[in-house]
């Protein structure tokens, strides 16, 4: 069970990742400049990378007994 989380958080975090790039150059293919790509990347993708974080720190977690 222990392999099979990390397996599944392992992939998420790769789709994750290639989200993000693909999220990028969607911004990136009609900015005129960086702040038409950087700004809103990051208010879209901030509160994404934050919630993944969150859950895997939660499935990560210790039980308790």
């Amino acid at each position: 069970m222990k392999s099979l989380k990390w397996s599944a958080l392992v992939v998420g975090f790769a789709l994750l990742a290639f989200g993000t790039v693909m999220v990028f150059m969607a911004f990136d293919r009609n900015s005129h400049s960086s702040s038409d790509t950087i700004r809103p990347f990051l208010i879209t993708m901030a509160p994404v990378w934050a919630v993944a974080i969150a859950s895997a720190m939660v499935l990560l977690r210790r039980p308790k007994d």
